[in-house]
């Protein structure tokens, strides 16, 4: 990824172009997309994760004017918690959310690398939520 990194070098707007197909070519080749990818599919295919899923959303939704307000009866934020922790149980869950945070930790890496190489602090740029 480096090398991509360095082409950034040049101004051509065609060759930046390039070099960001290149540079998503690469990351799509990196095992941290390649498992992201894989248990995305697989969250998606579970039917038992896919019920704690759709059950956490159905009772957040129910709740929804409530939470914004902080006013969430404790038996009913008992029954959210209990939901979100079904739904945080599920095998193919925990495999999925553990490939998505490896998958930030890789974009933040080249995002720092790139930023070092162009001159531009994206946290900085961006405030620290955006990336």
């Amino acid at each position: 990824m480096e090398t991509i990194i360095n082409e950034l070098e040049i101004a051509s707007p065609s060759v930046v172009r390039q070099v960001a197909r290149d540079f998503a070519a690469a990351l799509s080749e990196t095992p941290q997309f390649k498992a992201y990818e894989e248990f995305s599919i697989q969250l998606r295919g579970d039917t038992a994760a896919q019920k704690t899923i759709h059950a956490y959303q159905e009772k957040q939704r129910s709740l929804q004017t409530l939470l914004m307000l902080h006013a969430v009866p404790p038996q009913e934020q008992a029954e959210l918690e209990r939901l979100k922790q079904d739904y945080l149980a599920q095998p193919v869950v925990k495999a999925f959310l553990k490939a998505q945070e490896d998958l930030i930790v890789l974009c933040q890496t080249a995002t720092d690398l790139l930023g070092q190489h162009i001159g531009l602090s994206f946290t900085t740029a961006c405030g620290s939520g955006c990336c």
